[in-house]
């Protein structure tokens, strides 16, 4: 993913596409994994255009990439090439991509003769048709917010010009920055939290996090721990606001461990770490990662580090001009469910007058917790405005809205203030798509 980032955000005052995907609501979880994998030219593309069919002409399949892509339920999938003709089987045990957890025919949809969908079509059949079957596959639920997501190994032009029409739903694993990640293990038997082992680094993406990249480059975030929350909360799910509670002092120490008792606040580094919704929490995603990064001095994103903070490296970071940060854990005034809120959220959208609706282009909107650079901020625009786009726009993956519900329940007393500020949020973000900046959205009574 290769573009120039403007990042706007609203403050509470004391998003490879390959076509134009209308505005929606999408949790991060099983349908945002499948439009960073459909949208890459990777194992599913096949150089298929924004209208559907062929284009460029079709990829030439060796012997075990055919035979992969005819594959039954219970099948790990590797590949080596980015379009992924030399597909093979492997011993789910072994590291893989894919593992095929269903086959789904849509030959009563798309009878011989019709093109093939186009992105946005194929990322409804994964999402209606692929999730149907993947809690019984598993045993249990797929964790909304962790590390697995669904996806669909889909006919060669070829073969659909021939009349083919199974697809083989499977899981993933597809990192922030898009890169599908390898795994190890049958998916019922892996635990779906979304974290990394200690020592990886993440690539720094737009200001925010992507893929694990060597730490001797430029990096986001450093992992240097897993915990697992049920060791201190035995007894079922702990509020956002214990996790931080105890997740603060276990980081500190476990920070001290891996650095050497470095002060990392001399450094202008923070300690952050994750944590968990009740989703996953019910899906058996019980760990998170401790992690330490740099923000900027505008507090609007993560800075540039280079090298580890693990002792005995050499590689110890340089100081950075950004302030120590962390997550807050403040009182959530209005009980309000995740439910309701992406409701409130998806409302808004709707208020969105049609002509503007119909223009938004390559973007999605996601509700998010809070932001952990800046935990106060209400709403996060990432992205290419619509007036900054040029004819070399293209092939990248959708802009993002982040939606905050913490720090929108907390400055709220009421119901009513939520749904009001929710709207005033969704509109002051979908105006920097449009390329509206802050001092015009506020004009407008948008602020």
């Amino acid at each position: 993913m290769e573009w120039m980032s403007q990042q706007a955000e609203r403050f509470r005052d004391p998003r490879n596409a390959l076509s134009t995907l209308r505005t929606r609501l999408l949790m991060a979880g099983v349908f945002v994994g499948a439009i960073i994998a459909l949208s890459l030219s990777v194992a599913f593309s096949w150089n298929v255009g924004p209208e559907g069919g062929a284009g460029g002409g079709a990829p030439k399949l060796s012997p075990a990439a055919a035979e992969a892509f005819q594959s039954p339920p219970g099948t790990c999938l590797t590949w080596n090439n980015p379009d992924a003709t030399d597909a093979r089987r492997v011993p789910c045990a072994e590291s893989h991509l894919f593992e095929v957890t269903s086959i789904v025919d849509i030959g009563a949809q798309y009878p011989p003769g019709v093109p093939s969908p186009n992105l946005e079509q194929w990322q409804e059949i994964s999402r209606s048709r692929c999730t149907i079957d993947v809690k019984p596959y598993l045993g249990r639920n797929l964790d909304p917010y962790g590390k697995l997501s669904m996806n669909l190994l889909r006919p060669t032009p070829a073969q659909w010009a021939d009349g083919d029409r199974q697809l083989r739903c499977g899981l993933q694993w597809a990192g922030q920055g898009g890169k599908l990640q390898p795994t190890k293990g049958p998916a019922k038997e892996q635990n779906q939290s979304a974290v990394w082992e200690p020592g990886t680094c993440l690539a720094l993406l737009n200001n925010s996090f992507g893929d694990p990249i060597d730490c001797a480059q430029a990096h986001s975030y450093e992992i240097f721990a897993t915990l697992d929350l049920k060791t201190k909360f035995k007894d079922g799910y702990p509020s956002q606001e214990q996790q931080n509670t105890w997740l603060d002092t276990e980081c500190s120490t476990a920070s001290q461990e891996y650095t050497g008792n470095a002060d990392l606040a001399a450094k202008k580094l923070i300690i952050s770490w994750d944590v968990r919704e009740q989703e996953s929490w019910d899906a058996g995603s019980t760990l998170v990662n401790c992690k330490v990064a740099a923000v900027l001095p505008d507090n609007k994103g993560l800075a540039p580090v280079t090298g580890s903070v693990k002792v005995g490296t050499g590689e110890s970071p340089p100081p950075s001009s950004s302030s120590p940060r962390r997550p807050e854990g403040d009182r959530v005034p209005v009980e309000m469910t995740q439910q309701r809120f992406e409701e409130l959220v998806s409302e808004a959208l709707d208020e969105l007058p049609p002509e503007f609706a119909d223009a938004m282009d390559n973007v999605v909107v996601l509700v998010e917790e809070f932001n952990e650079e800046s935990p106060t901020i209400l709403g996060l625009y990432h992205g290419v405005a619509l007036t900054e786009r040029t004819h070399e726009y293209g092939g990248v993956l959708p802009d993002r809205i982040s939606i905050y519900r913490r720090p929108l329940l907390q400055m709220c007393d009421t119901e009513e203030d939520v749904v009001e500020e929710v709207l005033i949020t969704v509109v002051h973000e979908v105006g920097h798509h449009f390329g509206i900046d802050d001092e015009r959205l506020h004009e407008l009574g948008w602020g």
